[in-house]
C-alpha cells in the first residue's frame, strides 16, 4: 500500500488551511481599518451653537480668521483668536485662569476674536440651522455688531470653567452677558466693585445689536 510521505502530509494540511488563514487576515485588516476610522471622543466643552458650527465647518476658514483648535487656553498667544482679544479682556482672563487653576479648573477657549468673514459665515450657518434671521440673531450676531469681531468677547468651554466664572468672574470684571449663553463672557470693569450688570435674555435684547 502506498503511503504518503510525512513531509507531503504536512504540506497537504498547510494547503488546506491556507484559505482559513487568508480569511482571518482579511477580517483582521477590516477590523483594524474600522478601528482607525472611529472618531476620538470629544472634550467636555460647553456646546455653544457657534462652537458646534465651527466644528462642523472648521475647514471653510482657518485659524487666521479665528477658528480655534481643541484644547486652546487663554495663554496661547500663537492662536489669533486669543492673541487678538482686547488686551484688558485678555489680562483679566489670564488672571482668572491662574486663580481657577488653583482649584483645578482650566479656562479653555471655544471662540474668541473672529474676522468679519468668519462671523458672516457663522451667521449664515446659524440662519440655516435655526431657520430664520430672527432666530439666528438670538445666538449669532452680524459682523458689524458682534463683540467677537472687535475682540471684546470670548466663549469659554468646559462646564466647570463657566460654573467657576459664574461665581468668581465679577472679581475680575468678567461677566456673562446673555442668559442663554453661559459660555459668553465680556469685560465689565465696574463689576469688580458693583457686580455684573443684569443679563439680557439673549442678544436680540442687547442695544448694541440694533446698530
Amino acid at each position: 500500500m502506498n503511503r504518503t510521505p510525512p513531509s507531503a502530509q504536512k504540506r497537504n494540511r498547510w494547503i488546506r488551511w491556507l484559505p482559513v488563514v487568508g480569511l482571518v487576515v482579511v477580517i483582521a485588516a477590516i477590523i483594524a481599518a474600522l478601528g482607525y476610522q472611529m472618531p476620538k471622543s470629544s472634550s467636555s466643552s460647553a456646546a455653544s451653537p457657534t462652537n458646534t458650527l465651527r466644528m462642523e465647518r472648521r475647514g471653510a476658514l482657518g485659524e487666521a480668521d479665528g477658528a480655534v483648535p481643541d484644547g486652546v487656553t487663554v495663554f496661547e498667544d500663537e492662536i489669533p483668536a486669543v492673541a487678538n482679544l482686547d488686551p484688558e479682556l485678555l489680562k483679566a482672563l489670564r488672571q482668572a485662569a491662574t486663580d481657577a487653576a488653583d482649584n483645578g479648573v482650566e479656562l479653555y477657549v471655544n471662540s474668541g476674536w473672529r474676522s468679519p468673514e468668519y462671523q458672516d459665515q457663522l451667521r449664515r450657518e446659524a440662519v440655516s440651522k435655526y431657520g430664520s434671521e430672527d432666530e439666528a440673531a438670538r445666538w449669532v450676531a452680524t459682523a458689524t455688531t458682534s463683540p467677537h469681531v472687535s475682540g471684546d468677547a470670548v466663549d469659554l468651554g468646559n462646564s466647570d470653567a463657566t460654573a467657576w466664572l459664574s461665581k468668581h468672574g465679577a472679581e475680575y470684571g468678567l461677566c456673562q452677558i446673555y442668559r442663554n449663553e453661559p459660555w459668553h463672557y465680556e469685560l465689565r470693569t465696574d463689576a469688580i466693585d458693583r457686580g455684573c450688570p443684569q443679563m439680557y435674555n439673549d442678544a436680540t435684547q442687547d442695544p448694541r445689536m440694533q446698530q
